[in-house]
C-alpha cells in the first residue's frame, strides 16, 4: 500500500503534467522548444507539491483546540477548593456517625446514674420522720410562718372573739392550723391548697381526733367567713380550747396499712 506522501506526489505529478499540457497548448512557440513529451521539472513537481499540501482537505495534519486547566492556573483549585473541604467533612460525618450516637449515649446513661446516686443519698441522709417536703410560709393569702403567729394561739383567739372580733379570732385560729400541719406536724400542705386540700392531707397521717378537729376548725371557717353564718360561742370557746391539746405538739406516727394487709 503506497504511503499517504507517495500519493501526494503522483497526484502532483499528474497535476504538473495538465500543467504541462495546458501550457503547451497555449504557448505552441514554448512548446516547441520542447517538442518532445519527456517528465516534468523538480522545480514544478515541488510547486504542485506545494499547491496540494495548502489545500486543508488534502493536508495530512490537522489542528484542533481544546479547553482544559493547566496545573499551573491556581484560580480554578481555589474555587473549588471549598467543594473539596464540603465533601470531606460529609465523608467524616458519615464515617464517624455510629461513634458520635455511642457517645451520645453513653453521656446521657452517665447522667442518668448520677442523678439516680445523687436521690438515692439524699433520701438516704434523710432522719426518721424527714422528707423532702419544705413548709410553705404562705398559703394563698395567708402567712402561716410560726414567728407571724403568737405563742399561745388557743388563747389570743378566745380573747379576740370574745372582744367582739370575730372574725380576726376565726382567722387567726385557721392560720395557727395551717402553720401547725405544715411546720409541726410535716403535713406536705402547698401554697395553692385549698380547705379542703388541707383536710384530705391531714387524714391518714394524724390521730382520728386531731383530724376531726382540723375539720371542725375548716368548715366553722368557711361557715362563717364565706357563708356569714353566725357562729355560737360555745363552738368557738371549744375550738380555743382544744387547739393546744391537739396541734402544739407533734403527733405521734400513724402507720398507713398497704393494700393486701390483713
Amino acid at each position: 500500500m503506497r504511503s499517504h506522501t507517495e500519493c501526494l506526489r503522483i497526484v502532483a505529478t499528474v497535476a504538473a503534467l495538465l500543467t504541462s499540457l495546458l501550457s503547451m497548448a497555449a504557448a505552441p512557440v514554448a512548446r516547441t522548444a520542447a517538442s518532445k513529451l519527456g517528465r516534468p521539472t523538480h522545480a514544478e513537481i515541488d510547486r504542485a507539491l506545494g499547491i496540494v499540501k495548502a489545500d486543508p482537505n488534502l493536508s495530512s495534519e490537522s489542528t484542533v483546540k481544546t479547553l482544559r486547566w493547566t496545573s499551573g492556573e491556581s484560580e480554578p483549585s481555589k474555587d473549588l477548593g471549598w467543594l473539596t473541604w464540603i465533601a470531606g467533612l460529609f465523608w467524616w460525618l458519615d464515617q464517624s456517625a455510629r461513634v458520635l450516637v455511642w457517645g451520645v449515649i453513653v453521656t446521657l446513661a452517665g447522667a442518668l446514674v448520677v442523678y439516680v446516686v445523687r436521690v438515692a443519698r439524699a433520701g438516704a441522709g434523710a432522719g426518721p420522720g424527714e422528707g423532702s417536703f419544705i413548709a410553705p410560709t404562705h398559703v394563698r393569702e395567708l402567712d402561716i410562718r410560726p414567728e407571724s403567729l403568737p405563742s399561745n394561739i388557743g388563747a389570743t383567739a378566745r380573747a379576740l372573739w370574745d372582744n367582739g372580733e370575730h372574725r380576726a379570732s376565726l382567722a387567726l385560729l385557721y392560720r395557727g392550723t395551717l402553720s401547725r400541719l405544715a411546720h409541726v406536724h410535716d403535713v406536705p400542705i402547698r401554697d395553692s391548697s385549698t380547705e379542703g386540700d388541707c383536710i384530705a392531707l391531714a387524714t391518714g397521717r394524724l390521730p382520728q381526733t386531731t383530724c376531726e378537729y382540723v375539720s371542725r376548725v375548716v368548715r366553722v371557717w368557711q361557715r362563717f367567713g364565706y357563708g356569714h353564718e353566725d357562729v355560737r360561742d360555745v363552738v368557738v370557746h371549744g375550738l380555743c380550747d382544744d387547739f393546744a391539746r391537739l396541734l402544739d405538739l407533734p403527733s405521734a406516727p400513724v402507720s398507713i396499712p398497704t393494700e393486701g394487709a390483713a
